[in-house]
């Protein structure tokens, strides 16, 4: 922890409350313009394609049309769950020699592999996988949409043509990586300013500047007139797999028109008296029900408590890291991944996670259509023969998880984050403060927490109660942090609460652009 950050400085919230929708997002605008749609009498699902594409648009380096995740639906008509997987896979055409290991080393970003030359699995065309977002966003839509297409990315087409607004905090993210995005033409071209430095923040209290995104705007416009045919099969998905290639990369437009999403039955998750319902397979939807588990072996007096959520967490981990894949020291680098939730008024909820993978995923721009690519290649294990290794066609092991869970008081709760492997535990945590210990969705965001996602030792936040803090120091190596915007010591969960008719809204309170907006 900073030794100048202020440790009595407190950041609040408002609770949103309201009969109606609500949407909670990485960001207001465009949790608007999913408000927006539950206002016109849009579907919760119509309200995620609206909000999910305007995230494309104004957090960019988060996710994307040429990135992938993962969401849970719940359709109050019928009282099912769905679960829906949009992951990225490896292409076809991937060969494992331009994969060399250069023997000393590990990759510099979220995982600790050993580094490959060049870092070719985190950076450049190389590490682009195959996405599905727009896919994801689609095949929900066709299913219960009720507003047409076109219409519900009218929003993001508009933004982009407007422009991302530049402030101290898109200021900074661009910053972060502003190195990387100088080794890119066209990302530089996007984002930086005379190809090298970060965009300048005006000091004035109302800025004018923006970043023009007139290209993925046109590319916006494609996809709201053809839908998601234009990715997966069209000359949209043609332009993107042709720029990938010459750029060193290997997508190819058989790879876009394989790659879809696809409906699947969610994991049960049962929970004490409660249920949660999760994405199953490459996902953390089963460290999130192996983490629940093991809280259900510990009485419900001690549960609900950083000790015992620090216990679970650690076995859950273990065997994510032993068996699923991806071990060793977790990174201090920021994901990029977004997260939000929906509720409308007739109870039809959506937790939804889009991710690009790493803070601007692949650092590079396809020109063609003005998109940010994936570094996807990274979620494999550069190395042969263990679990989640690299090798052409597989499906990449996500961190996202996104669930939905009917709690004790009959009420109905859709939570989810972004942050990388830090993802389930802050989802873990939210849903056993809900259960054990009875908390309002807007009273498990304000709990300090903590993270254990390397399996081997505990973040905590310093807002814990000494006694908690020495308890943990017991039960593995400590390292209490403040928490903060950047960099996030923390996941960032954005979630969404149904109760006897009144919905709730929160997100993460440390998250300058987040909010909750009501219908």
């Amino acid at each position: 922890m900073s030794q100048a950050l202020s440790p009595t400085m407190q950041v609040l919230r408002h609770v949103v409350e309201t009969p109606f929708g609500v949407v909670a997002a990485q960001h207001r605008l465009a949790a608007e313009a999913g408000a927006e749609v539950l206002r016109a009498g849009g579907d919760a699902v119509d309200a995620a394609v609206a909000c999910g594409f305007v995230l494309s648009v104004l957090e960019p380096w988060m996710s994307g049309p040429a990135g992938g995740g993962a969401a849970v639906h719940f359709r109050a008509e019928t009282g099912e769950y769905h679960a829906l997987d949009f992951g990225m896979k490896a292409p076809a055409g991937l060969r494992l020699d331009d994969f060399g290991l250069i023997g000393a080393g590990k990759a510099g970003d979220l995982f600790p592999w050993d580094r490959v030359v060049e870092d070719r699995n985190v950076i450049g065309a190389r590490a682009v996988a195959v996405p599905a977002m727009v896919d994801g966003l689609g095949l929900a839509h066709e299913r219960w949409g009720r507003m047409p297409w076109q219409a519900l990315l009218s929003p993001a087409v508009d933004h982009a043509r407007a422009g991302m607004p530049v402030d101290w905090y898109s200021s900074l993210i661009i910053g972060c990586a502003a190195r990387d995005l100088a080794a890119d033409p066209d990302a530089a071209a996007l984002f930086l300013e005379d190809g090298t430095f970060p965009p300048a923040m005006s000091w004035a209290a109302q800025s004018a500047a923006s970043l023009p995104f007139a290209r993925m705007a046109d590319s916006l416009d494609v996809i709201a007139r053809d839908g998601p045919e234009a990715m997966h099969g069209g000359d949209l998905g043609a332009a993107l797999a042709r720029d990938v290639q010459d750029k060193g990369g290997y997508l190819t437009v058989e790879d876009l028109a394989a790659n879809r999403a696809r409906f699947h039955d969610p994991l049960r998750v049962p929970y004490r008296d409660a249920r949660f319902h999760a994405v199953p397979g490459l996902t953390a939807g089963p460290t999130f029900a192996r983490a629940l588990e093991e809280l259900s072996r510990l009485s419900p007096d001690l549960v609900g408590l950083a000790p015992a959520h620090a216990r679970a967490l650690l076995s859950a981990y273990d065997h994510r890291l032993t068996r699923m894949g991806a071990d060793g020291e977790v990174s201090k680098a920021p994901g990029s991944t977004t997260h939000f939730a929906v509720v409308d008024q007739a109870g039809n909820m959506v937790s939804h996670t889009q991710t690009l993978l790493s803070l601007f995923g692949s650092r590079i721009v396809s020109p063609s259509t003005g998109f940010l690519l994936n570094n996807g290649i990274m979620w494999f294990d550069p190395v042969q023969g263990r679990p989640n290794s690299l090798g052409p066609g597989k499906r990449c092991l996500m961190n996202v998880c996104p669930v939905i869970g009917e709690m004790p008081d009959g009420g109905r709760v859709a939570l989810g984050a972004a942050g990388g492997r830090k993802i389930v535990s802050a989802v873990t945590q939210l849903a056993s403060l809900m259960v054990d210990r009875g908390l309002s969705l807007h009273q498990a965001f304000q709990t300090p927490r903590i993270d254990v996602s390397n399996a081997r030792d505990v973040i905590a936040d310093m807002a814990l109660p000494q006694p908690i803090l020495t308890e943990l120091a017991q039960i593995a190596p400590t390292c209490v942090v403040q928490r903060s915007m950047l960099p996030y010591p923390f996941a960032c969960p954005s979630g969404v609460s149904d109760r006897d008719g009144i919905r709730q809204g929160a997100v993460e309170t440390f998250m300058p652009w987040a909010e909750a907006v009501g219908a």
